[in-house]
Order: structure tokens, then C-alpha cells, then sequence
């Protein structure tokens, strides 16, 4: 894909952590950018057509504390 050249206002404080990180990670500031567009691009998106998300069924309401539970469980499972 054909990149083109622009132009963006941004905070002198965001540009700095942006030549930090790109220092830091040896990377060039202008991919911290293209990344950042290319985020901002995603989501904008919209689309016409319904999405076929299919529904789980966990036979009944699941509270945070079920989520938890199962949480700690895989984890203590793994050990």
C-alpha cells in the first residue's frame, strides 16, 4: 500500500513519549504514528450488515463472581 504524507498538530508532551519510546525500542517515530492511524482507521468503521455473533448459552445470568472463580480456577489448574 502507497503511503502518503501528512501533516498532524500534536501535543509536545505526547511527541516526546513518542521519541522516547522510538529511541528506546529503536524504532522511527513516524511507525508510532503509522500505527496510530492505522487504530484511529479501525475504529471508525462502520458497517451496513448484521454480524453473525452466535449467543452462549451458560444456562442462566453469570455474575462477576463467576467469572472470577473461573479465572482463579484455570490459573490454579495450570500450576
Amino acid at each position: 500500500m502507497a503511503l502518503k504524507k501528512t501533516t498532524v498538530m500534536v501535543e509536545e508532551e505526547d511527541l516526546l513519549a513518542i521519541k522516547r519510546a522510538a529511541e528506546r525500542d529503536g524504532r522511527p517515530e513516524a511507525e508510532y504514528f503509522r500505527e496510530a492511524f492505522h487504530i484511529a482507521a479501525l475504529r471508525s468503521r462502520r458497517w451496513d450488515e448484521e454480524w453473525d455473533i452466535p449467543e452462549l448459552d451458560f444456562g442462566g445470568p453469570v455474575s462477576d463472581d463467576d467469572i472470577a472463580s473461573a479465572v482463579i480456577e484455570s490459573v490454579v489448574d495450570e500450576r
